[in-house]
């Protein structure tokens, strides 16, 4: 097994004790365990729990952004292709409400292990938002439309019985949000 494949088993082990367990009750062992490899080889890379954290974040993270890049270049309508993309991230969020009875200490505890690549994803989000409405309609105030979608993404993160119902207030929200742009307010 590659050294490649070693840390991927790791960071999916790590994902399962987590989610089992949160991330205050696991133990190096316990991810060892899932692994299937002894403390001392998972020691050979990561350097502990809070590390596998933060790289698990970072692979969630990526793989978000990269879904959230394909929505916005889907070959779709303009609202459609920022639903998609803010769904991205919702999805990985309603992924671990779903899985997880600790998805609140993950998504809030967990936030203070990986507080720079919250900011960062937020960060890249806004400017990658910022750049598809300028482009489709340079006569909106892109950034102020970018936090609006950002917030009501934010404003979905919600536990619900349902997992579609974020999925689809989503695509509602942004189809209004969208034809608003249409009709500005007049001051």
């Amino acid at each position: 097994m590659s050294d490649d494949e070693k840390l991927e088993a790791i960071l999916g082990a790590a994902y399962e004790c987590f989610r089992l367990h949160g991330v205050r009750r696991t133990t190096m062992d316990d991810i060892a365990r899932h692994a299937g490899m002894s403390r001392p080889a998972v020691y050979q890379h990561v350097r502990n729990k809070e590390d596998a954290f933060r790289r698990l974040a970072t692979r969630l993270f990526s793989q978000a952004m990269a879904d959230f890049r394909a929505g916005l270049d889907a070959d779709a309508p303009f609202p459609e292709r920022l639903a998609l993309a803010l769904a991205a991230k919702l999805r990985l969020v309603i992924k671990i409400w779903s899985e997880s009875p600790h998805a609140e200490e993950l998504l809030g505890e967990g936030v203070k292990l990986t507080a720079d690549l919250v900011f960062e994803a937020h960060a890249a989000t806004l400017d990658a938002l910022t750049a598809a409405v300028r482009a489709e309609r340079p006569d909106a105030d892109a950034e102020e439309f970018a936090e609006l979608l950002m917030a009501l993404g934010r404003g979905l993160e919600v536990r619900s019985a349902d997992p579609d119902v974020p999925l689809r207030r989503l695509r509602q929200g942004v189809a209004l949000l969208v034809a608003g742009l249409d009709h500005p307010a007049t001051a």
